[in-house]
Parts: structure tokens; sequence; C-alpha cells
């Protein structure tokens, strides 16, 4: 919930010079008002939509539908992103009918999972991925699943400044790459993208990315300035 119709623009349009670097893709997440003046900005860059609605259309006041996110250009959406699970209070079933309405929307969607702090000092780091994972994909075909990209997002990594080792990380990945593997097969868990968000920035980003089982980025704070997001999406083609 950041910025005016003015500077959303301006910033996407930054986002758009700075982030063309070939065999990265990249997709930024404007707040709902923003998306047709950002999307008309973007260049080669994907216009994605921070939330949607499970239902196609009809009596519900506030919430914006699919086909809406569609007509405005959206080929992204997040869902289950951790200020909707823990602020908004957003269950496991209710994100994963959100996730069938953009799959079967022929969409992308990026699913985020990630344990608080307490949940972390409790050891329940890869019992909470693995729950929030199978919740949220149930239902989800092999076909489906070359559209879905996994955010691993520590909560307690979110704007606080604090970041999960380049090895703590890579262990809740490479469990998470472990998870799909059972879920689905060797050959989709392997190919399935699985980005870590969490204070991810210029200086930490190419030793995160350099990890085996982490494939990009879920980017917050260091979003909203074009160079620092620039050099971001330059350290995951460095590596």
């Amino acid at each position: 919930m950041n910025t005016t119709h003015d500077s959303a623009v301006d910033l996407a349009a930054q986002v758009g010079e700075k982030t063309s670097i070939p065999g990265v893709r990249v997709a930024v997440f404007p707040p709902f008002p923003y998306l047709i003046g950002v999307g008309a900005e973007l260049g080669e860059v994907l216009l994605g939509a921070q939330d949607v609605y499970h239902q196609s259309n009809g009596a519900y006041t506030g919430e914006v539908s699919i086909e809406m996110l569609k007509d405005c250009g959206v080929s992204v959406v997040l869902a289950g992103h951790s200020e909707r699970r823990h602020v908004i209070g957003e269950s496991d079933e209710l994100i994963n009918k959100k996730v069938a309405v953009v799959l079967n929307a022929d969409l992308m969607c990026v699913l985020c999972i990630g344990e608080t702090l307490e949940q972390r000092h409790a050891g329940m780091t890869n019992l909470i991925n693995e729950q929030q994972l199978r919740a949220g994909l149930a239902g989800v075909t092999d076909e489906q699943m070359a559209r879905v990209v996994i955010a691993y997002e520590p909560v307690w990594a979110i704007g606080t400044g604090k970041t999960a080792t380049p090895a703590d990380a890579q262990e809740a990945h490479n469990y998470i790459r472990g998870v799909l593997k059972a879920m689905f097969n060797a050959e989709i868990a392997q190919a399935t993208v699985i980005q870590y968000g969490g204070s991810v920035k210029p200086v930490n980003a190419v030793e995160l990315f350099g990890q085996p089982d982490i494939d990009g980025g879920l980017i917050g704070g260091a979003s909203l300035n074009a160079d620092d997001f620039g050099q971001i999406v330059a350290a995951a083609a460095q590596v």
C-alpha cells in the first residue's frame, strides 16, 4: 500500500528501463487503483496483482475479480502473501481458492508461504512451509504447475531488515522442492521457480540467488527504488 498514481507511474517507467536484462523474468505488483497506469509504462516487465477474490463476479463489495485483473492487463497474481495471512487473516482454504481461480484463468500464480518468528524458534519452519504448500496447491494439476511460482518469505524477515542467512534460506528452499517432488514428481519439482522474499537488497542478492535452490526474489521495500531494484535484477542475471 505504497505510492500515489504519479509516483507509481514514474517508478514503473524507471523499472521498465533499468530491468530490461536478458534471461531474467521481472514482474511488478502495484496497488489495484494503479494497475492500468503502471502497466502502460512497463515495456517487457510483467504486470502483477497483489491479490484477487475467488468468486468470478457478483455482490462482493470491495473485492476485485480475476476477469477485472485480466482486463487491466495482469498476467500474474500473488496468493497467500504473509500480510494477507497474518494481518488480514486469510486461511489456507481461502488461499487455495484464490490459487485455483488464478490458474483456471490461465494466469501465473505466485503462492507465498513462510513461518513466523515464533514458529521458527519452535523448530516448525519445515512443518509450516509444507502445510501451507500442500494446502495452497491442493487440486492443482501437473499441467498447471508450469504457471506456479513458490515464494518462501519468512515472516520475521519482511520489512525488518533481518534476512535469513543464505544457508538457512537454501535449507528451506531445498525442503520445499522436496515436498513438490513428493506432491508431483521430480521433473516438476526441479522446474518450479522458488523465490526468496525477506529483506532482499543489492548487497545480499548475489549470495542469496547463488544458492542452488533459490531461483529469484520476491522483493518488497527495495522495489520502491528503481536503482536498487535494478541492481537486484542484475544480481539474478549474474548468477
